[in-house]
């Protein structure tokens, strides 16, 4: 099946206001995107940011008019001219597959590869992951994931119980359970994240040893390590919560974090935890400390 997609400059039109006015000439989706270079790191909930330079993408069937589309349009938002835009016909895909075809083996350190499905792991005597992200966050190929994976790769996990904060697709829990965890606390906000995370588990063999839940649910709990692969501002809020969840001398690892941001987690962390030491990779960092 075919479709046709409208891309538009959004300029200074409101978004929400011209999202509104294409799903009601038809548009199937919407989506923004950005048209320039200007990455938002840390996006509030609250007050959502958008970029200087935004490009809106309609998304129609292959038979919609779009003469009569685009005059409507006008007409709906009140402009005697639409901003710069194109029309593009698009060919159906599974776009999920479509990005995971560029997702291939990766090994972190000496030990540990992370596989997709598709593929069969390169070496077979290796400790091999198989994973598929589904819709959640976190395949390796992100500089903070790796930087946590080549972490537990050098790590003595045999008999620890491990708390992966913000698990994502479990990528990192799955890896301590493989590298021989006893026991693993897969932690996320996003309930997709934790389907995802039970996926990859089962698919990993290591369902008996995983324990999924939200925030809320997180039992009272003194932890052998703790791993939280998340942004800088959630990790400054939670620094207090990350202390009472892990034993003395326990280890921390925290990533997602760019350089510009070291000091702020340093100042959140250097009261709880001893022998912070920073390893970068790109523009990121990662993070690792000492429970005092």
């Amino acid at each position: 099946m075919a479709w046709l997609e409208l891309k538009l400059a959004l300029g200074g039109l409101d978004a929400e206001r011209v999202e509104e006015a294409l799903e009601e000439v038809g548009a199937l989706s919407v989506t923004l995107e950005d048209a320039g270079d200007e990455p938002i790191y840390e996006p509030d909930a609250d007050k959502p940011s958008l970029w200087s330079d935004t490009r809106l993408t309609a998304l129609f069937p292959a038979e919609a008019h779009m003469d009569s589309v685009l005059l409507r349009l006008r007409s709906d938002l009140g402009l005697e001219a639409l901003p710069p835009y194109r029309i593009e016909p698009l060919e159906d895909r599974d776009w999920v597959r479509e990005w995971l075809k560029d997702f291939k083996p990766m090994r972190f350190g000496k030990h540990l590869w992370i596989c997709p499905t598709a593929y069969t792991p390169p070496d077979p005597e290796a400790v091999n992951l198989i994973l598929d992200p589904g819709l959640a966050f976190g395949t390796g190929t992100h500089p903070t994931t790796a930087l946590c994976l080549e972490w537990l790769d050098g790590a003595d996990l045999a008999g620890k119980e491990v708390v992966d904060y913000g698990c994502g697709s479990g990528i990192l829990a799955i890896a301590a359970a493989r590298l021989g965890a006893r026991h693993l606390w897969a932690v996320d906000n996003d309930p997709q994240a934790l389907v995802a995370t039970r996926d990859n588990a089962a698919r990993n063999g290591v369902t008996d040893r995983l324990s999924v839940c939200l925030p809320p649910a997180f039992p009272a709990l003194k932890a052998d390590l703790l791993l939280a692969n998340i942004l800088a501002g959630p990790l400054v809020s939670l620094a207090p919560l990350f202390a009472a969840h892990l034993k003395s001398g326990a280890p921390l690892v925290l990533s997602g974090i760019l350089k510009t941001q070291e000091p702020d987690i340093r100042r959140a962390y250097e009261a709880d935890f001893a022998g912070l030491e920073t390893q970068a990779k790109d523009d990121w960092i990662r993070i690792t400390g000492i429970r005092r």
